[in-house]
């Protein structure tokens, strides 16, 4: 098939062009580059079946294709809050024209939507019919309230023109060419533990995240984009809830580091637990993650570990 990948060049993007390009498919990337990195998908450059589009999904774009996959959008508070309306824009005009672009060609379309929809949730674990505790106006709702916005955009599309839709909601994520600089937590602790500095925990590291390694995800997105008859939404993520705390600590295990943890407040509206309820996801996808955190971190170390040595500390918030 030809496949477009909006946001091709970002961690998550770069690594499903790279499996469906593995898998014989002519993949087109669009990305203005903007949080994405051409360093992502250097590796990919030779194949003659990818082609790379340098252009922004709040403009729209005319192209042949079989299947969308839309995952455009900055996805660290670091990228997103630094241009608040932007990221808005990109979340609901990429939706727009990917669904406009999807009704004229008839291609079916896959949003990358978040566990973010849920906000601060007061249900754990999370379902799908949960419709979340989101402040409208805060400093995280740019994101937030984007990709609630685009959600509501692909079912109306679906309702009212029949478009061919998938609704994935992605838990934390993490595994090779996460940006270093984003303020994720993985990519933070990895790398302050290997250049032995203080680890920055925000609250008392008691708040909850699952980590889903991004091969498991990539595996479960291209589930959803080829089961029939199932428009989701559906969780995407690793049920095995981990404190921020353990996760630090593992951290400085993996990496034999000297550093000690260091703690700052609590970050607004910063959710307290986050972990999926993924029984739709195992029922109508058959997929279920297979990397644990003690398999898929010291991988990450290792990709991080030349990083460490020749770029400059850190001083980012993980979220």
């Amino acid at each position: 098939m030809k496949i477009l990948i909006t946001g091709g060049g970002g961690f998550i993007g770069s690594h499903l062009a790279e499996r469906l390009l593995n898998e014989g498919h002519n993949v087109i990337i669009l990305d203005n580059f903007h949080t994405g990195s051409r360093d992502n998908i250097r590796h990919l450059l030779h194949n003659d079946f990818l082609e790379v589009i340098r252009h922004d999904v709040v403009d729209p774009i005319a192209l042949e294709v079989d299947q969308i996959y839309n995952l455009a959008c900055p996805a660290s508070p670091i990228h997103y809050q630094r241009s608040p309306m932007k990221t808005v824009l990109t979340s609901v005009m990429g939706a727009i024209h990917m669904l406009s672009l999807a009704r004229d060609i008839h291609a079916r379309v896959l949003q990358a939507s978040t566990s973010e929809i849920y906000g601060d949730p007061l249900q754990h674990p999370q379902k799908e019919d949960y419709w979340g505790n989101v402040n409208t106006i805060g400093p995280r709702s740019c994101y937030d309230e984007g990709k609630r916005v685009a959600e509501t955009l692909f079912f109306d599309y679906h309702r009212e023109a029949g478009i061919d839709i998938r609704v994935a909601r992605i838990f934390n994520t993490y595994g090779p060419r996460m940006c270093a600089y984003d303020g994720r937590v993985v990519s933070n602790f990895v790398l302050q533990a290997l250049r032995n500095e203080p680890i920055t925990m925000f609250g008392d590291g008691s708040q909850t995240r699952s980590f889903c390694y991004v091969d498991d995800l990539v595996d479960g997105l291209i589930r959803l984009m080829n089961c029939q008859d199932f428009t989701g939404p559906v969780n995407l993520g690793n049920p095995d809830e981990r404190s921020i705390k353990s996760v630090a600590e593992l951290t400085i295990e993996l990496t034999k580091s000297r550093s000690e943890i260091v703690y700052r407040p609590m970050p607004q509206d910063d959710p307290l637990r986050r972990r999926p309820d993924i029984s739709l996801a195992t029922r109508a996808l058959n997929w279920q993650p297979t990397v644990s955190l003690e398999d898929g971190l010291p991988r990450v170390i290792d990709y991080f570990r030349p990083i460490a040595e020749h770029t400059a500390p850190l001083n980012k918030r993980p979220t």
